[in-house]
């Protein structure tokens, strides 16, 4: 079962319909499952962590669905765990959004607003990815391959190593995918993103059918 967290915000629909096209296109017999439920998440074989809309909003819907801690043992359970849009973001340590807000602390950085000044915010459109890395979830992703994005503010991890893949706007240069571990998260919505959205989809179903394989202490 691929569990896509209910907390009241998200595109839940959109990630269901294109996790299901990915399944039946992979061959592959999987519950897509839209679920507020804690015990759900907990025995989901994957986990998608949607989001929409401000990051202190989707924090606060987090909290209040009494989710908040389920996410972030998922996020560290080592089985497949995929953050969209805001989804992402809130993986994060804090955001500048409407002020300095606290986020699950999932990733070390921090969310911070599109500095150019020469382009129109929100950023609404497609744009072509820089890959960085050989992230399993992009897979068979071409370079500048082009996903579609709708937001004001991205991440800036602290750390390097965890940026999969940036895309450019304006003349600034920013984080659409993260990847470290089972956790991989991205800025652009891949459910809104045709083809190429459902080829990263499929990546993410094929290792939500592999058995995870957690490190017993000797």
């Amino acid at each position: 079962m691929i569990a896509i967290v209910d907390y009241g915000v998200g595109n839940l629909r959109s990630a269901q319909k294109g996790l299901e096209r990915a399944a039946a296109e992979e061959g592959l017999a999987v519950d897509v499952r839209v679920t507020g439920s804690a015990s759900d998440i907990e025995r989901a074989e994957a986990v998608v962590l949607p989001g929409v809309g401000a990051f202190g909003a989707c924090m606060s819907s987090l909290e209040g669905a009494g989710l908040t801690d389920v996410v972030v043992r998922a996020a560290g359970s080592g089985r497949p765990f995929f953050g969209i849009c805001v989804g992402m973001q809130i993986l994060f340590e804090e955001s500048d959004e409407f002020g300095r807000i606290a986020g699950l602390g999932v990733l070390p950085g921090r969310v911070v607003r599109f500095r150019s000044t020469d382009v129109k915010v929100p950023h609404m459109g497609w744009n072509g990815l820089r890959l960085h890395g050989a992230a399993p979830m992009l897979a068979g992703i071409d370079e500048g391959t082009h996903y579609y994005f709708v937001h004001s503010y991205y991440a800036e991890p602290s750390d390097p190593d965890v940026v999969a893949a940036t895309a450019t706007y304006g003349d600034e240069e920013f984080t659409a995918a993260v990847s470290r571990d089972a956790v991989f998260a991205t800025q652009f919505h891949p459910e809104k993103s045709q083809d190429a959205g459902i080829r990263l989809l499929r990546n993410f179903v094929r290792s939500a059918s592999a058995p995870v394989r957690v490190a017993v202490p000797a």
